[in-house]
């Protein structure tokens, strides 16, 4: 099994579990491997330490020695520090120039908080697909029972049912978050 840490051209980071190296690459060549945030298939892959469980192992010695570089400043040292340090070099060369310049964790928290919401609004609608504004409008002049619903609307049926009163709000749903969740 090989576990590749990936990332979009958006500079969303995510986990990918593939058989092999040519899994990886066969699933890339057919469009298979996307962003669970955005949908992107244009996937790089990020440079990650490898984590070697040898169990046999003693604890590493808590003093650099003379002259050596502590772990993770530069080093070849694998662990949280040279992972961290990898990723957020990595994510900084290939995110989009309009993402703001925030450390990997506070974007990896953003994009799980967003994951989140979606999923939470996934889960509580009902979606009610290119009816949303007809079904919006009936259910604001009390014509059908209030509910939670999510459809598709055009622009200019999102700006009427707003000139009507009728709170909406646009959400990007990733395709992929669209049908059932593994």
């Amino acid at each position: 099994m090989k576990v590749l840490d990936l990332q979009c051209r958006l500079g969303h980071s995510f986990e990918g579990w593939f058989g092999s190296q040519n899994d990886y690459d066969a699933q890339r060549e057919r469009g298979l491997v996307t962003c669970p945030v955005c949908n992107d298939s244009e996937i790089t892959k990020k440079l990650s330490a490898p984590r070697l469980n040898l169990g046999h192992s003693t604890a590493p010695n808590s003093e650099p020695r003379q002259g050596a570089e502590p772990a993770g400043a530069g080093s070849a040292a694998g662990g949280p520090q040279a992972r961290a340090a990898d990723a957020s070099s990595t994510a900084a060369s290939t995110a989009a120039p309009a993402l703001p310049d925030l450390p990997t964790e506070t974007l990896q928290q953003m994009q799980a908080a967003m994951m989140k919401m979606v999923r939470h609004v996934m889960a509580n609608t009902e979606d009610v697909g290119s009816q949303f504004a007809e079904e919006a409008r009936k259910i604001h002049y009390g014509e059908r029972a209030e509910r939670n619903i999510r459809g598709q609307a055009t622009r200019e049926e999102t700006e009427a049912l707003i000139d009507e009163g009728i709170d909406v709000i646009a959400l990007p749903v990733p395709e992929n978050l669209k049908g059932p969740l593994q």
